[in-house]
């Protein structure tokens, strides 16, 4: 076990159930679906033919792949504040998992989304700290969010 992450346990550990904030807004737009589509082969038309929803879907314009809000965490996550306290000494992080997603309300084409991010859980492995987040994606003007998400992470200490 190194100093560094023995001292960054410490802190996240010290946050758990706290708020880490609330990132920007972010337009999802049609050229993202397509983009999306593309790379994962799903043109379902609820995503990609804003004709067809227009006569067919319940929301009448299309809507982001479940899978594509997912995969924006990533983004979405950067613009959350950060404790740099935290980092010293990383040497870097990489994607663990989901203990949890629920894609709870779809996300309509030219809507804004954003992220907010509460620690969730932390454990000590060694020169590794894994860091659960609770993850809420929400759909601007909505009551509902898009996504839920236990995201975690393994952050590599050196």
């Amino acid at each position: 076990m190194s100093a560094a992450s023995e001292k960054a346990a410490a802190s996240f550990s010290a946050a758990i159930g706290e708020s880490e904030g609330t990132g920007e807004w972010f337009t999802v737009t049609q050229a993202d679906i397509d983009t999306f589509a593309d790379v994962t082969r799903d043109h379902q038309f609820i995503h990609v033919d804003p004709e067809a929803c227009a006569a067919m879907s319940p929301w009448g314009v299309p809507i982001a792949h479940g899978f594509l809000t997912l995969s924006m965490l990533t983004h979405l996550s950067s613009s959350i504040p950060v404790d740099t306290s935290r980092l010293e000494g990383i040497v870097m992080g990489v994607n663990y998992g989901f203990d949890k997603v629920r894609f709870v309300s779809p996300v309509k084409v030219n809507s804004r989304i954003r992220a907010s991010s509460t620690i969730a859980a932390v454990e000590l492995k060694g020169d590794q700290v894994q860091v659960t987040r609770s993850m809420t994606v929400e759909i601007e003007d909505s009551d509902k969010p898009a996504l839920v998400a236990d995201w975690i992470t393994r952050l590599v200490y050196g």
